[in-house]
């Protein structure tokens, strides 16, 4: 499991969406939602990141390794 503060969320979703297996967002109650080219949910983490003021802490699981080091060096280069 791995906690991003978001800054970009746009920019988190492109990278989400092109990871090539699941991206799970884990929720405050421990249940997985696959984001991954889930344009729905997309939308509802945009609108909570726009409500929170363009900021959003989230906490994912991603089991590629490719795709979490996609994740990870995005995060990295956007702070």
């Amino acid at each position: 499991m791995i906690k991003l503060n978001i800054l970009n969320m746009k920019a988190f979703l492109a990278v989400a969406n092109a990871c090539r297996d699941a991206v799970y967002l884990i929720s405050s109650d421990g249940q997985k939602a696959d984001i991954c080219r889930r344009y729905d949910l997309q939308n509802r983490l945009l609108d909570d990141f726009q409500e929170n003021g363009n900021f959003l802490s989230i906490s994912l699981s991603v089991a590629n390794p490719s795709d979490y080091m996609a994740i990870v060096s995005y995060y990295a280069g956007d702070c």
